[in-house]
This record gives C-alpha cells, structure tokens and sequence, in this order.
C-alpha cells in the first residue's frame, strides 16, 4: 500500500486566461476545480496508473469536506485529521497565449503540535513493514522545519520505505534521517548545497552527498531536460521528449507517484526512471491539475531513452 501526506491540502482553481496580464483586467476563458496538494496530487494520479493508496492531511471547513467529497467520489481512500479551520485555495493562471503558468498559493491554516502527533499517530498505525510513505509539499503554519524529518523518524521501526519531495529546510532537515527516496528538482538541490549545477557531474558529485547521508535512491527532475536517477553504484539519465506542454502543474506529483508504485511493485531501477518521466511528460501534456491519462503514459513508456552514465 501506498500512503501519501498531505500536511497543507487545497483547493486548486485553475484559470485559462489567454494573454494574462499584470495590472489589467483579465477574462477567465475557463475555471476548473479541483482537491489539491502535492500528496493529494500523488494519489490522484497513483489511482490513475491502476494502483491503491491511502491519504493523510489535515482538512477543514467547507473546502476540507469539498476535497473528502472529491476523492471520496472518486475511490481514493483517506483519513484526514479535522480541524477547525478551513484550508486555503490556490489559484493556477494558464496563459495559453504566452504559454506561461502562474501560482498564487495560499499559506494555509495555523495547526498545533498536537494535531501533528495525532496525524502520525494515525500514520504509524496504518503503515507495516517496505509499505511505501510520500512526505510532500509544504507545511501549514504551526509546523517547525524538522516536521518531515520527525515523522520519518517516528515510522522508521516499522521500516517504512519513504519517499520525501520537499524543498528549503523540510528537505535539508528530512534527508538527515534517510528516507528511502527523494525527488528535487536541480533548483532545490542547488539552494541546499549553496552549488551552482551547470552539468551533470556537478548534478551527480550533488547526489552522492545526498547517498551518503543514508538514502538509497535520489531523483532529480530537470524540465525539458529529462530526469537523473542516482543510486550508490548507478546513474541513469531519462532523455526529455519534444511534446506540446499544456500545463507543469502537478507534473513532479506525477514523478513520484510513478515512482511510490514502482518501489511498491519492485521494478528495476531502469523501468521505475523510465515510468516516471513517461508519466511526468504525460502529466505536461494535460492542462490545468488534471491528472496524466493512462493510455498516454503507456504510449509515452516506450519512447522515453535511458542511458547510463559512467563516472
């Protein structure tokens, strides 16, 4: 089974706004709604490649029942802490003139300490031993920066394989207890480690120091530019594909959901890379937080290359 947290979920609105411009009134082409939050977005797109999951979060108010509605509906199995405040709603502007795409994130509610130990508690007991945990996204406010790194260290006596997509010091403190796999992208590992990466063997020597510090696997998401999956003795590039982007949104989401399901389903190294980036490459093709089509990811798989990279 896979579990996915989702510490600070939202409603996602998302607005096609050709030629969106700052300072002038803009008309909405379209809205779309949708439950939002990096976890959320894992399991969304988890149940999409055929596979199960079980979402955790804290939720609230009127947009906590619209997201638990929302995935009730759809047969994602989930069990949200209530608290007393509503959740916030994020705003993704699509300009499809400009192909540009803008974020407005809200920063959330306030949540205690203790509500943090309940939703572990919670956690703890539904997980058992190489069940596959996804720690991302941010953290409402209330959370300290060692959140991730706390609740890896709270699951590790059931040997839980964790998968940690964060960024600034949810991820700097995170890796310090050695989850199982991590997904930045080249910006996060660069803000981390105070390093320019301008090439792959910075990219790789980046890695290893993320290797050493106990996680087995570490996978760098690079745009256009494919991905890099780094192990202790292997690197491996994905190579990007040319196609007609719609949207990022989600698109990293849609990474490590190929990837919880690939661990969860023991692929090889080289099968689990190439799931993934065909499974992010179809989440651009899709517009706004919808989720990549199956049938696509398929078709994509075979047309993803892999090389392998001596160093």
């Amino acid at each position: 089974m896979i579990f996915t947290v989702t510490l600070n979920p939202a409603v996602d609105k998302t607005l096609r706004i050709p030629n969106f411009s700052v300072g002038q009134v803009n008309r909405v082409e379209s809205l779309r709604v949708d439950a939002g939050g990096k976890g959320i977005n894992v399991s969304k797109t988890v149940k999409e490649l055929k596979g199960e999951s079980t979402a955790f979060g804290f939720i609230g108010g009127k947009s906590g029942e619209y997201i638990k509605e929302y995935l009730d509906a759809i047969g994602i199995k989930n069990d949200f802490l209530w608290i007393n405040s509503d959740i916030r709603t994020n705003i993704k502007i699509v300009d499809t003139i400009n192909n540009t795409f803008t974020d407005i994130n809200e920063a959330g509610p306030t949540v205690s300490q203790k509500d943090l130990e309940k939703i572990m508690k919670k956690i703890l007991d539904a997980a058992y031993e190489n069940s596959v945990l996804v720690l991302s996204g941010s953290i409402p406010n209330g959370l300290g920066s060692s959140t991730y790194k706390d609740i890896i260290e709270y699951v590790s006596p059931k040997n839980v394989k964790v998968i940690l997509d964060a960024e600034g010091e949810l991820f700097t403190e995170g890796i310090k207890a050695s989850p199982y796999l991590v997904k930045p992208n080249k910006y996060e590992l660069e803000k981390a480690f105070n390093i320019k990466i301008d090439n792959d063997l910075v990219l790789i020597e980046v890695c290893r120091k993320v290797i050493a510090m106990g996680v087995k696997y570490v996978v760098v998401s690079l745009g256009e530019n494919g991905s890099v999956m780094v192990s202790k003795d292997k690197v491996l590039k994905a190579k990007g594909l040319k196609v007609d982007v719609k949207s990022t949104v989600g698109a990293g989401d849609s990474m490590v959901a190929a990837l919880a399901l690939s661990i969860e389903r023991n692929y090889e190294m080289d099968y689990a890379l190439r799931f993934a980036a065909a499974t992010s490459t179809a989440n651009v093709m899709t517009e706004g937080t919808q989720t990549a089509e199956y049938e696509v990811i398929n078709e994509l798989i075979n047309k993803i290359e892999i090389v392998e990279i001596n160093m």
